[in-house]
């Protein structure tokens, strides 16, 4: 099967061998995909809707995996039982729905041994979740696609080796810098900025551009809502300029 360059670097984060659970799997290119390259044993593909879930279901058909992939009709990972699948892979919805999946999934995550996930939106809301909750972001990517920049990442639950080095790490830096720099690593990727990802410099610069678009296009507005926006619109730009100087 041949997937898209964004589906493809997504499937490419899934561990070999790993049971996988595709949450919102629409077509099920994913698991069919990571199933024809011999990368996954087995796998569940699961969609809110009926649509998307029978399309799915007529696909693992077409390539004679029914059997080696099931279809399920589930909200998030309501259908998916703990210890089912090793990965759990969301992609292409948005960073909110993807919290809220993960946050009413918890039982299940406790048996799961990495999420594979790619957000349209509210990418900064993600890192913070899975920080939050205890998962280290272990690989990340960037793509560029029609037009648009899609972000991923993998993401691993913390040894204490790893709670220790973060430890270390946050002692020897300034309560600023430390700050500064946790809040740049939220907003555009801490495995981005490490290893000055190639894409990362255009993808920075194409967020300042939208930022001063949108401060252009508030000129000569005073209310107290919209100097609330420029306030946050001139941090962001702070952040970003940072940032692009992390990368180089």
């Amino acid at each position: 099967m041949q997937i898209s360059e964004r589906l493809r670097a997504v499937a490419g984060m899934v561990s070999p061998g790993c049971r996988l659970a595709d949450v919102g799997t629409d077509h099920a290119y994913i698991p069919i995909y990571l199933m024809q390259n011999g990368v996954i044993p087995q796998a569940v593909a699961m969609d809110i809707n009926q649509g998307p879930l029978l399309r799915a279901t007529e696909n693992i058909r077409r390539y004679g995996l029914t059997g080696r992939i099931e279809t399920r009709l589930s909200d998030g990972l309501e259908k998916l039982q703990a210890g089912e699948a090793d990965t759990i892979l969301i992609a292409g919805m948005g960073g909110l729905l993807m919290v809220r999946i993960l946050e009413n999934g918890q039982g299940v995550l406790a048996g799961c041994r990495e999420l594979v996930l790619q957000p349209q939106s509210d990418i900064r809301s993600v890192r913070a979740y899975l920080e939050e909750k205890g998962w280290q972001l272990d690989r990340e990517d960037l793509v560029f696609e029609d037009g648009k920049y899609y972000p991923m990442m993998r993401a691993v639950t913390h040894s204490e080796e790893d709670l220790k080095k973060k430890r270390e790490f946050d002692g020897q830096n300034s309560v600023d810098d430390g700050d500064v720099r946790h809040e740049l690593e939220l907003r555009y990727g801490p495995l981005l900025l490490k290893n000055h990802h190639p894409l990362l410099q255009d993808y920075l610069s194409r967020e300042e551009r939208l930022c001063r678009q949108v401060l252009e296009a508030m000129q000569g507005k005073q209310t107290e809502a919209a100097n609330a926006r420029r306030e946050e619109l001139q941090r962001e730009l702070e952040l970003l300029e940072r940032a692009k100087k992390l990368s180089v």
